[in-house]
């Protein structure tokens, strides 16, 4: 599985340098033309999953991945692309320009959660068409936006913010791109997907993380998938049901914490998302056949 790409991973293996302000922001933006960066880029860039969302102004024949869609573009895009779901894109044509721009969620969080816009919903269809008309518009937001980042106004980033929502809003109120093909390996990439965000949730490293997605139906609504569509694709492509994949690697990590930890039982459950102590035990029981404390205890003898 890829390393989940930070924003200072994007700094330092894409931009080679990394801004001077960067850990001390509250939140942080940036904003780039596509050009600079499309010389580092094979004919397709493999799946991968960052830790900062993203708005991309695609210009230039492309084919994108996403779930188990597949959307061919043959003119010019908007992508929105969140940190929850990996999505894999290829170049198909020569000519390729355009301009993206990288933030934290912090850096909208006096000003609402940039998440719950439908275009950053997990699930829903990330990429718009853009008309020659749109595209006057939309690529004029990036050049204000390109703009105003480079002065010394006081509240520029409250400006660029309010920029951000114009190109959200100017996207929801199209219609989003259609799904012109399914991929022939549709299951494989939903199957690889689903695992993703199983393990997104691990490890588990303090006290303060929990894991939110529990049952099968938790990953279906993060797909948008029917839960029996994803119960019978995770069945055909690793033998297993949903239920057992999601068992299985949160009892591995229950066994890591059990191990390397000195959280008491309660702590461990609650982490792994159990509210009461007995569901954590008897859970643990059913995957190791022993109680989580006689499984701490046969690791100091």
């Amino acid at each position: 599985m890829n390393k989940t790409e930070t924003i200072r991973d994007f700094y330092q293996i894409k931009v080679n340098s990394i801004p001077d302000n960067l850990d001390k922001e509250i939140g942080h933006f940036n904003v780039f033309k596509l050009e600079d960066f499309l010389p580092q880029y094979s004919r397709e860039i493999p799946y991968s999953r960052k830790d900062f969302f993203k708005i991309s102004l695609i210009i230039g024949k492309n084919r994108a991945n996403y779930a188990d869609k597949t959307i061919e573009i043959d003119k010019q895009a908007i992508l929105f692309a969140n940190p929850q779901i990996p999505y894999n894109w290829e170049y198909l044509g020569e000519e390729q320009s355009g301009y993206f721009c990288v933030f934290t969620e912090a850096f909208f969080n006096q000003f609402g959660k940039i998440k719950d816009y439908p275009v950053f919903k997990p699930g829903g269809n990330p990429i718009y068409f853009l008309s020659d008309e749109d595209l006057v518009r939309v690529k004029g937001i990036f050049l204000r936006i390109m703009d105003e980042i480079k002065t010394d106004y006081l509240y520029k980033y409250d400006l660029i913010r309010a920029l951000v929502i114009e190109l959200i809003h100017t996207a929801q109120k199209m219609q989003p791109a259609t799904v012109v093909q399914s991929n022939h390996n549709a299951h494989t990439r939903i199957s690889a997907i689903f695992l993703e965000l199983l393990e997104r949730q691990f490890p588990i490293e303090s006290l303060q993380q929990q894991v939110n997605f529990r049952a099968p139906v938790d990953y279906a609504n993060q797909l948008s998938l029917h839960v029996n569509y994803l119960n019978r694709v995770i069945k055909e492509t690793t033998g297993k049901t949903t239920s057992q994949v999601i068992g299985e690697r949160i009892a591995q990590e229950a066994k890591t914490l059990l191990k390397h930890s000195d959280w008491n039982i309660a702590e461990i459950g609650y982490s792994l998302g159990f509210e009461e102590p007995p569901h954590f035990i008897n859970f643990f029981k059913k995957y190791t056949q022993i109680s989580p404390k006689s499984f701490r205890a046969a690791q100091v003898v």
